[in-house]
């Protein structure tokens, strides 16, 4: 019977209702800007790698190091996409 009870999925739920409510404190108390977006920012980067981990299978397959390498590259042009528009439309670089 212990194999059947999803342990993992359980505690993957848990602790992303954890995060959610880490998400709204931050909303709801006053704190400054820089703390509040810091805290929402790792918040939200352990909330998607546990979605990714947990509850997509990412690591369960043979191509563990495929998904997380496309993951990888996805984030880079994701990162470079924002920089490269903000260098151009706000610093005008």
């Amino acid at each position: 019977m212990k194999e059947l009870f999803p342990a993992k999925q359980v505690m993957g739920f848990v602790f992303s209702l954890i995060l959610t409510v880490i998400a709204l404190l931050v909303y709801y108390t006053d704190m400054s800007f820089a703390v509040g977006m810091t805290i929402l920012l790792v918040t939200a980067f352990i909330q998607a790698f546990l979605q990714l981990v947990v509850f997509m299978h990412a690591g369960e397959s043979k191509e563990g190091t495929a998904i997380y390498t496309n993951i990888l590259y996805g984030v880079i042009i994701a990162v470079v996409t924002v920089f490269g528009s903000l260098l151009i439309l706000i610093w005008d670089m």
